[in-house]
C-alpha cells in the first residue's frame, strides 16, 4: 500500500559538519526528530534510510575535477590555500574530514527521496539533510559542497522523463539551481527570498527569467527586508498557482530553508511560524491538483537550530503525511531535555508569541514594494 509520506534519514547526514562554531549545525535533525518521535508523528515504518550518491550520479551537476578535490580535501591531500578556486578551505566552506562522503550521503538522501515517489512506493517524501542549493558545478558555495537538488533535477529528468518544478522558500536565493537549469525548459525554478542588496548571495533578481529555449522558466520575487508574514504569504500563493498552472509539472521539489523566520541570525525578514504551515499546505494542495501527489521536499537553511527549525521541519512533515497541524504547548519532556542544553530559552508553543518583535516602522511601505515587485513578475508570467 503507498504511504502517504516517507521520512528519509540516516545518522550518518549528521557527518555534514564544518566545526563546532560554524552556523551549519545538524543537530537540527535530531532537535527535529526528537519533536516529532515526542508527538507520536514519526513511526519508524515511515524512516527510510538514506543511501550515499555515486560519482557518477554526482557527475549530473558536477564536474569530475570537482569531485577529485573535494576527495583529496576530504582526505587531508590539499591545503585550504588550494581548495579556495573550489569554494571550499573558506571560512563558509571550511574543509573537514571525510567531507566528500558526508556530502555524497545528503545527495543519496534526495535521490532515495525521488526513487521513493517516482517508483509509487509514497506520494511524498521528505530529506531534511538535503537542500544545498548554493553548490555550483565546479564549485562549493554558502555552506553546500555537492547540491542535491540540482543532482536530483537532473536524476528525474533523465530516469523518469520528469518535468519538474522547484520552489525555494529559503530567506537566501537559490542560485546554485537555478543557474544549472537556466536554459532548461523542462525545468521551472521559483525563488522567494530575501533581496539580494541585504544578503548573500546577492542575485535572485526579477529580470532572471532564463535563457534560451529555458527563457520564462526561471522565477524570482525578491522580497524587502523585514517584510512579514501577510506579504510573504500573499506573494507565495498567487505566484505558486499561476507558475504551476502555467508550467504544468510532473512533480514538485520543494526546498524549505527555515531561515526567513525573524529569530534567524543570519537573514532579515520578520516572519514567524505561520509562513512553516502555510507553505507546505500549498506545496501539497498543488502536488495533488497538478502532479498526482508528487512531492520530494529537502530542508534547506536554518540557523536558529532551537527555537525555530525544529517546530518549522515538523510542521511540513505533519502537513506531508496529513497528521493534524498541532496548536499550543510543545511537548513537555521535548522542551525538559532540550532546554538544559539551549543557549536561548525555548519558545513552549508551536505558534510564536505575539511580542516577539517591535511593530515593524516601515510595514506599509515595505508591503508596497512586495506588492509592485508581484505585480511585475506576474504581468511577465502572463505576457510571456
Amino acid at each position: 500500500m503507498k504511504k502517504h509520506a516517507v521520512f528519509i534519514y540516516s545518522e550518518d547526514q549528521l557527518g555534514y559538519k564544518f566545526s563546532e562554531t560554524h552556523p551549519f549545525n545538524q543537530k537540527r535533525l535530531i532537535l527535529t526528530i526528537d519533536l516529532l518521535r515526542e508527538m507520536d508523528a514519526l513511526p519508524e515504518e515511515l524512516i527510510v534510510p538514506a543511501r550515499t550518491a555515486t560519482d557518477e550520479e554526482l557527475l549530473l551537476a558536477h564536474d569530475q575535477r570537482y569531485i577529485d578535490i573535494v576527495k583529496k580535501a576530504s582526505r587531508g591531500e590539499i591545503t585550504p590555500e588550494a581548495g579556495e578556486g573550489y569554494g571550499i578551505g573558506t571560512d563558509d566552506t571550511p574543509i573537514f574530514e571525510n567531507m566528500h562522503e558526508a556530502s555524497a550521503r545528503l545527495v543519496g538522501g534526495t535521490l532515495t527521496a525521488v526513487d521513493q515517489v517516482m517508483e509509487g512506493k509514497a506520494e511524498h517524501a521528505l530529506n531534511l539533510g538535503g537542500g544545498l542549493h548554493h553548490g555550483f558545478r565546479g564549485k562549493a558555495s554558502g555552506f553546500c559542497i555537492y547540491n542535491d537538488s540540482s543532482v536530483a533535477i537532473h536524476y528525474l529528468k533523465e530516469k523518469y522523463n520528469a518535468r519538474v518544478l522547484y520552489i525555494d522558500t529559503d530567506a537566501h536565493h537559490g542560485d546554485g539551481v537555478q543557474w544549472c537549469f537556466y536554459d532548461d525548459p523542462e525545468v521551472c525554478t521559483v525563488s522567494i527570498h530575501e533581496t539580494g542588496r541585504y544578503l548573500f548571495p546577492g542575485t535572485g533578481n526579477i529580470n532572471e527569467r532564463g535563457s534560451g529555449q529555458g527563457y520564462g522558466t526561471s522565477f524570482n520575487f525578491p522580497i524587502d527586508a523585514f517584510t512579514e508574514d501577510e506579504s510573504f504569504l500573499d506573494i507565495y500563493r498567487t505566484a505558486m498557482r499561476e507558475i504551476v498552472e502555467h508550467f504544468k509539472p510532473d512533480v514538485i521539489l520543494s526546498q524549505n530553508g527555515a531561515d526567513a523566520h525573524y529569530l534567524d541570525p543570519l537573514t532579515h525578514l520578520s516572519s514567524t511560524m505561520e509562513i512553516y504551515r502555510e507553505i507546505p499546505k500549498i506545496a501539497h494542495e498543488l502536488a495533488h491538483e497538478f502532479c498526482e501527489g508528487k512531492w520530494i521536499a529537502v530542508g534547506g537553511g536554518g540557523y536558529d537550530i532551537w527555537r525555530v527549525v525544529p517546530r518549522a521541519w515538523s510542521l511540513l512533515w505533519m502537513e506531508m503525511n496529513n497528521y493534524p497541524l498541532p496548536h499550543g504547548k510543545l511537548p513537555e519532556a521535548w522542551l525538559k531535555r532540550w532546554q538544559p542544553e539551549s543557549p536561548v530559552p525555548l519558545i513552549e508553543t508551536w505558534e510564536d508569541p505575539e511580542n516577539m518583535y517591535k511593530p515593524i516602522p516601515r510595514k506599509a511601505e515595505i508591503t508596497e514594494k512586495n506588492q509592485q515587485m508581484l505585480d511585475k513578475a506576474l504581468y511577465m508570467i502572463r505576457n510571456q
